[in-house]
């Protein structure tokens, strides 16, 4: 029986699955994130490599079809690259290579559906009951995006150092950035991010407590992508001819499944006003078995597969 690995590879980490192509689950594992835009394709790929040797104690780990939804896979070169590196790798005989966000799509919902990610970065994507497709190229500011968990922790460091020296409004995140690197001022910490004494990435840490900060200037930041993410999603629906048709969105990636009610009830709300026959859905399966699920349909795998599959998972 033919065999499947499903790789879901995040910018925070990357999730395996070995499946058989009735769905039994043979063996999981995490790695490192997936980065191609910081390390390079080649980079990437061996960490995908890497854990899946781990996990399958053989070298090259091999399957008989790879299903790998990806961050960084925004654009078809990129897809082409990838594919390629992980043919040239022999980890598969046949790849399939997305974007994560389908994967997130798939975990939450059926065939169609819409899906937003808010993790490291935001995106969306979406596949309407026609099979048409809607996508962003996802590059960052240059490409129109606002958010993610990186980009809202810089937001937050910005405000407290323009707020320490008079350039920006009186904030109470002047201390939560100088409490939480154990510094003397928010100043201080910009500097040493500069310096590299403190990695970049660790501006992420600021979000988390950034959704519940009893703070105006907080307060707007947090309004601010709540509006993004609304926006990312009714695109999607808007594209698709969606908006007044009852269809899931599914929402995923750490910020927006981080356990802060209020921002799931600004969302609702802002949905509601916006597309108001959108099913909010927060995916209760790990985007992997959505993978895995994207997977066992380009095997042609049975109904039967897929149950077995969600109910190794569960």
């Amino acid at each position: 029986m033919k065999t499947l690995l499903a790789v879901d590879g995040g910018n925070s980490k990357t999730d395996i699955a070995l499946l058989r192509a009735d769905g039994t689950l043979l063996a999981r594992g995490r790695g490192p994130g997936f980065e191609p835009q910081t390390v390079g394709v080649e980079a990437a790929v061996d960490v995908v490599y890497r854990t899946a040797a781990s996990v399958l104690g053989t070298n090259p780990p091999y399957a008989d079809h790879v299903a790998a939804y990806l961050a960084g896979a925004d654009l078809p070169e990129e897809e082409t690259a990838l594919r390629d590196e992980f043919l040239r790798r022999s980890i598969g005989s046949t790849v399939e290579i997305g974007n994560d966000t389908f994967a997130l799509l798939r975990a939450g919902t059926t065939r169609w559906g819409v899906a937003v990610v808010c993790g490291a970065g935001v995106n969306a994507a979406g596949i309407g009951p026609d099979g048409r497709v809607a996508r962003f190229p996802a590059l960052g500011r240059l490409t129109g995006d606002w958010g993610g968990g990186q980009h809202l922790g810089e937001e937050v460091l910005w405000h407290a150092v323009r707020a320490e020296d008079g350039r920006g409004p009186a904030t109470s995140l002047v201390s939560l950035v100088s409490s939480h690197f154990e510094a003397d001022t928010a100043t201080d910490v910009a500097i040493a991010i500069h310096r590299g004494e403190i990695p970049r990435a660790r501006l992420g840490e600021l979000t988390p407590p950034l959704l519940t900060f009893p703070d105006p200037v907080a307060e707007s930041l947090v309004a601010r992508l709540v509006d993004e993410v609304c926006a990312l999603g009714c695109s999607i629906l808007s594209r698709l001819d969606l908006l007044t048709t009852p269809v899931d969105v599914v929402l995923g990636g750490g910020v927006l499944t981080g356990g802060a009610p209020s921002l799931m009830t600004a969302l609702e709300f802002g949905y509601a006003e916006r597309a108001p026959l959108a099913h909010l859905v927060i995916a209760e399966n790990p985007p992997v078995v959505g993978a895995a699920r994207l997977g066992l349909d380009q095997l042609g795998a049975s109904t039967d597969a897929q149950d077995r599959l969600t109910e190794m998972f569960a």
